[in-house]
């Protein structure tokens, strides 16, 4: 017990000086992918080390390729902190080690969850009759989503798929924009739909699917059909017209899908919850958790309006599974995971320590550093800010090509900061997305020092 004891101190000594070295440790790290592999590699141990040994060896082998996502100055892919009270969760949780499936392997688990999908509907907008899951990321809640979609419109049609599979059911058709993110076309893909399924709607200059477009492909067409709304375009943070697509989706009798993986959460702040209006008149919603919430990787989350579908889409059973619905609700029957993460915790931490205000607060300060970079990058030398900034990313891009990919990489490899670039409109440009509850204004304005530093580099 105490060499147990001393380990789990370290460790949490290691994690500490961590956290605490974020505001100075590159965000970029020094190690390149040829470097880790030689300093973690060798042959398979042949026998026992000693567990501190191992992590102190993880650590000086691991930490100099370690990217600092959890600091203010990362601004990539939309990806969020970990606010204090999430990460001690989410020890906790590895800590306690609860199959959080079913009820009989993790009671605490199963409770922390119905309680904490209850506060996200209520903070998201979502009807407290929707039923939701907790699953890794975006990812697999469209596909939770979008199975209950396929049986609910399958069944419309007379098919049972869940008995009798996609073989000979009618063709289902997914109305969605051209700027949809790629994870609804992979999960057509796994649900056996197919990206053959997707009719493309066309969007305007932000991304936001074109309503009128989308009135005639209804129109058009025949047969079962969902349709996939965007909650916060992932290069402009634009937002569809949802009140209007809800009518067409309900005027056609299609199942009304939203893709809120981080523009969900403007549901949170009463200065932003204009963007999601109508939302909560769709058939499902998908967002992560490890996005705005700021709990550590992975928590994605799914909502569903009508909890039949979405149960008989997922729900499995055997002999050996002892389970009583009446006492609480077996996660294995929401979810695609039998065996899973109890990723409740870190979530009901993040909720409890936050609060309703505190949840506002973290997606404001966010949408006014975005507004913040956006206001000073103008003053860039040929910088030309491409969207409107209407939430918390930022896409711009300099006088030409060969300049915006140049400056680009100055700053990742400097370590000052890093966002990733993108392609819009058939031409680089750099996305940041400001996610984090850690960002300071100083943080952006150390982003911004740090392009004029590179763009006079690239004039010279």
């Amino acid at each position: 017990m105490g060499d147990e004891r001393a380990l789990l101190r370290r460790t949490a000594e290691i994690a500490a000086e961590f956290v605490e070295s974020l505001d100075e440790r590159p965000v970029w790290p020094p190690a390149t992918v040829e470097e880790l592999r030689s300093t973690l590699g060798g042959p398979l141990p042949a026998g026992p080390s000693d567990p501190l040994d191992v992590v102190e060896a993880l650590v000086d082998a691991a930490e100099r390729g370690v990217v600092g996502i959890p600091g203010g100055r990362y601004f990539g892919f939309v990806i969020g902190g970990a606010v204090p009270a999430s990460l001690a969760a989410d020890w906790l949780a590895s800590t306690w080690d609860q199959n959080a499936g079913l009820v009989a392997a993790g009671p605490s688990a199963a409770v922390v969850e119905e309680i904490a999908g209850g506060w996200l509907k209520e903070l998201l907008g979502i009807p407290e009759t929707a039923s939701f899951a907790f699953v890794t990321g975006c990812q697999m809640a469209h596909v939770t989503c979008l199975a209950a979609a396929r049986r609910a419109v399958l069944l419309q049609a007379g098919r049972d798929v869940e008995e009798d599979g996609l073989a000979g059911a009618p063709p289902i058709r997914v109305l969605a924009g051209a700027k949809r993110h790629v994870t609804v076309d992979r999960a057509l893909r796994l649900l056996g739909l197919g990206s053959s399924a997707v009719v493309v709607v066309d969007a305007d200059s932000q991304g936001r699917m074109d309503a009128d477009a989308l009135q005639a492909a209804l129109a058009t067409g025949k047969g079962p059909a969902i349709v996939c709304a965007q909650a916060g375009e992932v290069n402009t943070g634009a937002f569809d017209a949802i009140p209007e697509i809800a009518d067409l989706a309900h005027e056609h009798g299609a199942w009304l899908h939203v893709d809120g993986a981080f523009g969900l959460w403007a549901a949170a702040s009463p200065s932003l919850r204009h963007l999601v209006a109508g939302a909560e008149r769709a058939d499902s919603w998908a967002t992560d958790a490890h996005k705005w919430l700021n709990v550590p990787y992975d928590c994605g989350l799914a909502f569903v309006a009508h909890p039949d579908a979405h149960r008989a889409s997922m729900r499995l059973s055997a002999e050996y599974l002892v389970a009583d619905p009446d006492v609480a609700r077996d996660q294995m029957d929401w979810t695609p995971e039998f065996s899973r993460r109890a990723r409740g915790f870190a979530v009901y931490a993040a909720l409890r320590s936050l609060g309703r205000s505190g949840v506002a607060d973290l997606v404001e300060r966010c949408c006014a550093r975005a507004r913040q970079f956006a206001e000073a990058a103008e003053s860039l030398p040929g910088c030309d800010v491409v969207n409107d900034v209407v939430l918390n990313q930022v896409l711009f891009r300099f006088a030409d090509d060969e300049t915006t990919s140049a400056a680009l990489a100055d700053v990742q490899d400097s370590g000052e900061a890093w966002m990733s670039g993108t392609t819009w409109d058939g031409r680089p440009a750099i996305r940041l997305s400001v996610s984090n509850w850690r960002t300071t204004e100083a943080d952006i304005d150390r982003t911004i020092a740090a392009f004029a530093r590179a763009l006079a580099a690239t004039s010279t």
